[in-house]
């Protein structure tokens, strides 16, 4: 094959896309299931409830700092199993290639896949690749589409959230998306920001395992928090009452969002899980959350009040005041994951 880049010969099925296979995708993601090469996988009969989901990542730039595009689209699908109370067990990745791509890039990203699959504990066990002209795509596209299993008398649902109920973050909020503005932008503002992406089943097994009244479990991505919780808000039929001064945020997303006009509530972020339990139990989850490297900075932010016909998301503020946190119409940065 081209060892500088990718050609749309590489996506047409012969000789060209056979080695692309073999000599470089296979090399980083070979395993027993993936190296059958068959046109699916066929996998072992589960215990407990089987949990399916699918993503599609466009992130600009394709590496940022604290990630690339190739963990985001591993972490952003397992995280969406964990918010289900699923255990991460097999993903698909899917690329769409644009002709010119360097094969070197190409090769930086599978390697990022294999350490954020592993860290999960995930098998990539189906995959497929196309090329598209040059100028038809932005590098590259990846789809990713995971498959877990969850207790069978799992509950955890938007709709579940109750009157009374904790309002927890497993950490600062805000960092993935100010990582990526300032790779995009080149601010000139030295913040020494990471995006935050993790895989965080780990984090929330122990909730899980031990009994924790988890209700709700999202992770807070596009649209952050605000969006999040006003979606958890209108399913279950509540109102939910934040405090600002109990939601963490790094002092560098301040200052950028101080700056720019941006509210840290809508934020995107990628290694964070919104989780809303029994408030007798929440003490319990923040030491749980605490006790991985992805929940240090965990905290209880805000409580589940009345039922409502017309559920609002409210936020007391850090001057005295109150203020509702509405849907936001869009993002405040596009293609972010």
């Amino acid at each position: 094959m081209d060892k500088n880049v990718i050609t749309l010969a590489h996506g047409m099925g012969g000789t060209k896309m056979q080695s692309l296979i073999n000599d470089l995708i296979l090399k980083h993601l070979s395993n027993p299931v993936i190296d059958r090469l068959e046109d699916s996988a066929v996998l072992p009969r589960l215990k407990g409830s089987p949990v399916f989901t699918t993503d599609s990542f466009v992130v600009s730039p394709l590496f940022f700092p604290g990630s690339d595009i190739g963990r985001l689209a591993v972490c952003g699908t397992v995280n969406d199993l964990a918010a289900m109370a699923a255990k991460p067990l097999y993903i698909t990745t899917a690329f769409i290639i644009e002709e010119g791509f360097l094969t070197a890039d190409l090769e930086r990203i599978l390697v990022s896949i294999k350490k954020a699959a592993d860290e999960a504990g995930v098998i990539v066990a189906a995959g497929d690749t196309k090329v598209v002209e040059r100028g038809k795509a932005d590098g590259i596209f990846i789809n990713t589409s995971g498959l877990g299993v969850a207790p069978e008398k799992s509950r955890v649902s938007s709709s579940a959230a109750r009157p009374g109920n904790a309002v927890i973050i497993s950490g600062n909020i805000g960092d993935h998306e100010i990582a990526i503005l300032q790779a995009r932008e080149k601010m000139g503002i030295e913040t020494g920001l990471k995006s935050d992406c993790a895989p965080l089943y780990s984090m929330i097994e122990p909730l899980i395992r031990r009994g924790t009244g988890i209700r709700v479990m999202r992770d807070a991505t596009r649209g952050g928090l605000g969006a999040v919780l006003n979606e958890i808000a209108a399913a279950s039929g509540v109102n939910i009452r934040l405090n600002q001064e109990d939601i963490p945020v790094d002092k560098g997303v301040k200052a950028v969002c101080g700056l720019l006009g941006f509210d840290p509530l809508f934020l995107a972020n990628e290694g964070k899980m919104l989780i809303i339990c029994e408030a007798k139990e929440a003490k319990r989850a923040v030491k749980l959350l605490k006790g991985s490297k992805y929940g240090k900075k965990a905290a209880v932010i805000g409580k589940v009040e009345a039922k409502s016909s017309k559920p609002l998301v409210t936020i007391d503020t850090e001057a005295g005041g109150e203020r509702i946190v509405f849907m936001p119409e869009g993002g405040q940065l596009p293609r972010i994951c």
